[in-house]
């Protein structure tokens, strides 16, 4: 042909090639999201050993077996699925022949909260939950040996759910932990930072990186974890959606790092605090209570005075309404000291004789501040 560039052959994309690359893509893709369920799926088996006598349940290995089998279709046959599920069953009965012991936390895996257990100790199975009422529930009830809630960021302030929480909760926090937050914007695969339209994530991620969003014109729309918008963006695809999560969850969820650290400040951190149903027993440097005051002028301040009369440093205090009392309001009060030394002792003495309604949440480790 006329005019024909005889390299044009040579630089067109063979169709075959190209389909090849979206296929093998689409595999990828399909592999991550197996494995997240397959993840969610030994989890599952796990907890249940705390709820049956034996490790090795044959009728319940049965049932399973019949069920996959029954729902074998397509280019699964049923003997493949039976092995393959046999496979799974004696990894679930490896696993749980540990009796390994778990730690709730809000959100899906890959969440700020699930680094933070991780922090705190490593051999705890992280186990995701709905919400922070799930974690506390969860640890009262004994499914959980320890749960892990956030109570205040550096840019978005106190959780004020969680500090609801802590209010009426009888568990006792044996611990905290702080966790740098850097915060990032990811996308599918191939996804330009133009092409993003919206972004999800938990209200507390989009507070902390209001400045980024309104920069770039991005609607903000409130998610309830992190994570659980990496996940979400995983297996529905949505193209010009981003996610604000954790480097970790763009790993699981097989997403790009469209922009990385898009907090408004660089020094954004999270606490943490750790729930158990027994009060910690060991050294410790640091207590929590919850105290409630009459409804009177200057009550409060003579409950404050109190701590400071007895050279008991206060390191955060938060009011929140009491609920059912219109006017009245409650206290949550961080302090240095342990339960042994004379001027915290003194202090809860002179609370107690005057009158002042307090819980003592627990004695912990004070965490360290990471390295910036």
């Amino acid at each position: 042909m006329v005019g024909m560039d005889p390299n044009d052959q040579a630089r067109d994309p063979d169709p075959a090639q190209a389909l090849l690359s979206d296929l093998r893509a689409q595999i990828d893709d399909t592999d991550r999201k197996l494995l997240r369920l397959l993840d969610q799926r030994i989890e599952f088996a796990l907890r249940t050993a705390r709820l049956k006598p034996a490790v090795t349940d044959a009728g319940r290995e049965a049932e399973v077996l019949s069920n996959v089998r029954a729902a074998a279709y397509g280019l699964l046959s049923a003997e493949f699925v039976t092995d393959l599920y046999r496979a799974i069953i004696e990894e679930g009965k490896r696993l749980q022949a540990r009796r390994p012991r778990f730690g709730g936390f809000q959100g899906e895996h890959g969440a700020w909260s699930e680094m933070a257990l991780e922090q705190w100790d490593a051999n705890l199975v992280p186990v995701p939950c709905r919400t922070f009422a799930d974690v506390f529930d969860g640890v009262g009830a004994g499914s959980f040996d320890r749960g892990i809630v956030p109570v205040e960021n550096t840019l978005g302030g106190s959780v004020v759910e969680v500090s609801d929480l802590l209010i009426g909760t009888p568990l006792s926090i044996v611990g905290e932990v702080r966790v740098p937050v850097r915060q990032c914007l990811l996308a599918l695969p191939g996804t330009a930072l133009d092409e993003i339209r919206t972004v999800r994530s938990h209200p507390q991620a989009l507070a902390q990186c209001r400045r980024f969003l309104a920069h770039r014109g991005l609607e903000a729309q409130p998610f309830y974890d992190t994570a659980g918008a990496a996940r979400w963006l995983m297996f529905e695809g949505r193209r010009g959606a981003g996610v604000i999560a954790s480097p970790l969850s763009a790993r699981l969820y097989g997403l790009s790092v469209i922009a990385e650290d898009i907090a408004d400040d660089a020094g954004n951190e999270t606490r943490f605090v750790v729930l158990s149903r027994q009060l910690h027993t060991g050294r410790a440097d640091k207590g929590s209570l919850v105290l409630t005051t009459e409804d009177r002028s200057g009550a409060l301040a003579q409950a404050l005075a109190a701590f400071a009369d007895h050279r008991v440093n206060l390191s955060r205090i938060e009011s929140r309404p009491n609920r059912g009392r219109g006017g009245q309001y409650t206290f949550l009060i961080d302090f240095e000291g342990d339960p042994a030394n004379d001027d915290v002792a003194r202090a809860l003495s002179t609370l107690t004789a005057q009158g002042v309604s307090y819980k003592v949440l627990g004695f912990y480790l004070a965490a360290a501040r990471p390295a910036a």
